[in-house]
């Protein structure tokens, strides 16, 4: 390496920018040059919808640096609309489309992921959201619209939808799959998608779009959805093509496959971001995670390492969170789609408490779920969906799993409470006790197990009041509220086998702990009726 290196870096947002002025931090006399291809540098791309709804009405918000700037502040040469073309690993150059050749000791690859197209007939006229060009041409078209048809139920896809309402569209959410937010089971997806429903939205799930014309979007059973604006949202795929013609390694989906260093299959070339793999969490296995926080570390991080420390990145989570009409959806780990698909043992955790103390105004019923290890009593990961505290809760698992803390050391985190914030038993500490009173015994079953239970022959017994009873009851159940079971137990003295649920699952507990003393055979529904009429919604 010269005594004056060159790093040329491609992609001038998030992870590459990252890169760019930790590198000058760390070294005055580097020749740092950042190629991106778009005419903007260091934009909030994680913004750009909500510029679109107005939200964010002053557009030059989202653009968070300039080329100048940069060269003024890190003595950085940023070249905006700057297309790299061809990389030469042999001869260590970079060839941009203008025909410059471009030598460099170190090459770090942060170009992003584009917008997975599908070949649907007439997508090519459904606009995309990835850059602030996207952003411009959709506040361009939006003004005069009536009716949007959005194809993806994704985080874009969602924040959209909610986006185009503020904008006074009629929107319809077109998902292929059987749910929207794929990261989400479906009984908590089935919240986000009621509260998009009272919001205005029309979701058509297992829907598959064939054709996207001037007056709407056909689906494949025949309908055709009027719209005079199309939204492409059905997610990504890794920016890896100079990487695949460069000979570099990547995997079976197109992410760059890089080592722990961030090195690609060639030493002197990096990869971050959402073109790049990341080790997940819990089977090491190589996964695409496109998050701003991740790629922001990893820059930070190839930095160093360029510059002589000797430093790793760490295995990834994929916390994620969304916002819509004022409801927030979370979730980091794995779900239980996914862990039982890998034949895990596993506990299953659902409860429904309060944001902050009940007794102080303004409290909000929060839906949290946490899977894990059965075995080990390993965090396997979390969702959480509500108006209010959703963040602060995700990102204590999403710590406590970094930590390598057990499910059952949640309930003994010591975590800020005042009434407006939290309760004396945080929801967090909760997760912890029913983890605990599972692991010590404690019987449960899951709202998706219900059917097969009854059919086998279970008693169901409902412990909630009459009142509640009467409002609402799962089919095949008997009503015995908790406060009678103690003198009325001998009802069900027949049976071998009882399931117990309330609303949310703590008077089913109290009942379960009540009947397992006096004898009987008996398990709780996780969760309550509360999480089995989630289940049922489509």
């Amino acid at each position: 390496m010269s005594n004056n290196p060159t790093t040329v870096i491609i992609g001038g947002v998030a992870g590459g920018m990252s890169t760019a002025t930790r590198l000058r931090r760390n070294d005055e006399n580097r020749t740092i040059i950042v190629l991106e291809a778009s005419g903007h540098v260091s934009f909030a791309n994680c913004g750009l919808p909500y510029h679109v709804g107005g939200v964010i009405p002053d557009r030059s918000s989202l653009l968070l640096q300039t080329p100048e700037a940069l060269k003024e502040r890190f003595n950085l040469d940023v070249r905006v609309n700057t297309r790299a073309s061809s990389i030469d690993p042999d001869e260590q150059t970079v060839t941009t489309e203008s025909g410059e050749v471009i030598r460099y000791d170190d090459l770090v690859l942060s170009p992003g992921a584009t917008p997975f197209l599908p070949p649907i007939a007439g997508i090519e006229t459904a606009y995309t959201l990835r850059t602030v060009e996207d952003v411009d041409r959709i506040a361009t078209a939006v003004p005069g619209k009536e009716k949007a048809v959005i194809i993806g139920g994704g985080f874009i896809g969602l924040e959209m939808a909610e986006n185009l309402r503020h904008q006074g569209l009629a929107v319809t959410l077109v998902e292929a799959g059987s749910q929207i937010m794929g990261p989400l089971d479906v009984e908590m997806a089935a919240i986000v998608a009621k509260h998009m429903r009272d919001n205005g939205v029309d979701i058509r799930t297992n829907a598959q779009a064939t054709e996207i014309s001037e007056t709407g979007v056909t689906l494949q059973n025949g309908q055709t959805l009027e719209a005079d604006l199309v939204i492409a949202a059905i997610g990504v795929r890794p920016a890896s093509e100079l990487a695949q013609a460069a000979g570099l390694e990547v995997s079976d989906r197109g992410g760059i496959i890089v080592d722990a260093q961030q090195r690609t299959s060639d030493p002197h070339i990096f990869a971050l971001g959402d073109a790049a793999t990341k080790k997940d969490i819990h089977s090491g296995d190589n996964t695409l995670v496109p998050l701003a926080q991740t790629a922001n570390r990893h820059g930070r991080l190839v930095a160093d390492i360029i510059t002589g420390r000797t430093t790793s990145s760490l295995p990834v989570l994929g916390t994620a969170i969304v916002g819509l009409f004022g409801l927030a959806a979370a979730s980091t780990g794995w779900n239980e789609r996914r862990v039982r698909a890998e034949g895990k043992d596993v506990r299953v955790i659902h409860l429904h408490p309060s944001s902050h103390a009940g007794y102080y105004p303004g409290a909000a019923q929060l839906h949290m779920k946490m899977i894990v290890d059965a075995e080990s009593d390993a965090i396997l990961g979390a969702q959480i969906v509500g108006e209010e505290g959703v963040d602060k809760r995700i990102d204590v698992i999403a710590t406590a799993m970094r930590a390598g803390l057990s499910a059952t050391d949640l309930a003994d985190l010591e975590l800020a409470y005042a009434p407006q914030f939290g309760s004396a038993k945080d929801p967090i500490n909760f997760a912890g006790f029913i983890n605990d009173n599972i692991a010590r015994g404690e019987k449960t079953v899951q709202w998706h197990e219900l059917d097969e239970r009854l059919a086998s022959g279970a008693l169901l017994v409902d412990v909630r009041s009459p009142e509640e009873f009467a409002s609402g009851a799962i089919p095949g159940a008997v009503n015995i509220p908790l406060d009678e079971l103690r003198v009325r137990h001998e009802e069900i003295a027949d049976h071998d086998d009882v399931i117990v649920h309330c609303q949310v699952g703590l008077r089913g507990h109290n009942a379960a702990r009540l009947l397992t003393n006096l004898g009987y055979d008996v398990a709780n529904l996780d969760g309550g009726y509360l999480t089995w009429t989630n289940g049922q919604e489509d």
